[in-house]
């Protein structure tokens, strides 16, 4: 690594999420270290169980690290340093989770206190921002519109290992392990590519394979109103709620990122407006028991007002999340694997 400078390892880094994030923090070139000022960035290494062949080569500051994060030996070699700031990503999403209860505890639960360890044995309490979901609440008592003061009781495996995540970061952050903090993330919208095995790919797949001119089966009603924040929302939030003073968080750790509570109808409605010139594929819902289970226990809105209070970015209209992923991923090069 160049001496000088703050190491940053983005685990999951190999994901949509994660390698927007990277060449985000690229452009910046710095971020704001423990010091409260803005420190340039010496190295970016992103762990990633899968990195693609054709994965894209981000230029000398940026290593490649492949390997499970269930792996505490590989997890040791990534956060070693005197200057390290960790974003962790990595995770088995809601739908596979909930089918494969044990590889979810390996990552989601294992993993995530293997990453925990590695950054509290520095002994320098690192700046440790976690990707967490609005898969934390749940249950049958829920209200549709919650907030960081409500119950939490995840009815998935995902939802779950979440919670659990989140309560373990407030603690290690307690302790002094780490300056640790949770961004609580809707359904990020919307994602390039093939569809993946979370339960909230079809409020990308609503979008995006419309745009492509072809049909597109919704698996819940189109009545259903979800929480969404846009891709690039969801990294400059990410990135913001890293850059805030420690001494702002308090004692609890967990944000909700901003979100815009919004119906599937009223989406199809904002592509159809944005998309106006286009040749769109048919949308129609065909209600899918399984992810049906699984999205019934989401809430519909989600206060944001502690994100808000810190500055964090906010997403104005669906029309305008639209515009960005035509610009950044329709009408322009792919900039992702």
């Amino acid at each position: 690594m160049p001496s000088g400078g703050l190491k940053v390892v983005v685990t999951g880094g190999a994901g949509f999420l994660g390698l927007r994030l990277v060449r985000r923090i690229l452009e910046r070139g710095t971020v704001i270290g423990k010091s409260g000022r803005k420190e340039s960035v010496s190295e970016i290494i992103i762990a990633d169980s899968h990195i693609p062949s054709e994965f894209p080569t981000l230029g000398p500051l940026v290593r490649l690290a492949r390997g499970s994060i269930a792996d505490p030996e590989f997890v040791g070699d990534l956060i070693a340093g005197d200057d390290v700031s960790i974003f962790h990503l990595a995770s088995i999403v809601s739908g596979e989770a909930e089918q494969d209860f044990d590889l979810a505890m390996q990552i989601n639960l294992h993993g995530h206190l293997n990453v925990l360890e590695a950054a509290r044995k520095l002994n320098s309490c690192p700046k440790y921002v976690f990707a967490s979901s609005i898969a934390a609440y749940g249950g049958a008592n829920t209200p549709k519109s919650v907030s960081e003061t409500t119950r939490l009781v995840p009815q998935t495996t995902y939802g779950a290992t979440k919670v659990i995540a989140e309560l373990l970061i407030n603690d290690y952050s307690r302790k002094g392990f780490i300056d640790g903090r949770a961004a609580r993330l809707g359904m990020v919208i919307v994602r390039p590519g093939k569809p993946n095995r979370a339960a909230s790919s079809f409020g990308s797949g609503i979008i995006r394979e419309p745009l492509k001119g072809l049909n597109y089966n919704v698996p819940v009603p189109l009545n259903t109103y979800i929480p969404v924040v846009s891709y690039r929302t969801a990294v400059d939030g990410l990135l913001a709620l890293h850059d805030v003073e420690y001494s702002r968080l308090g004692d609890d750790r967990i944000i909700n990122l901003p979100m815009i509570s919004i119906s599937l109808n009223d989406i199809v409605k904002g592509l159809k407006s944005v998309a106006s010139d286009r040749e769109l594929g048919r949308i129609a819902a065909a209600p899918d028991p399984f992810t049906m289970e699984i999205v019934a226990g989401w809430p519909a809105d989600v206060g944001g007002e502690r994100a808000k209070e810190l500055g964090l970015p906010i997403d104005t209209n669906i029309d305008d999340i639209i515009r960005a992923y035509i610009d950044d991923y329709v009408d322009a090069p792919p900039v992702t694997k």
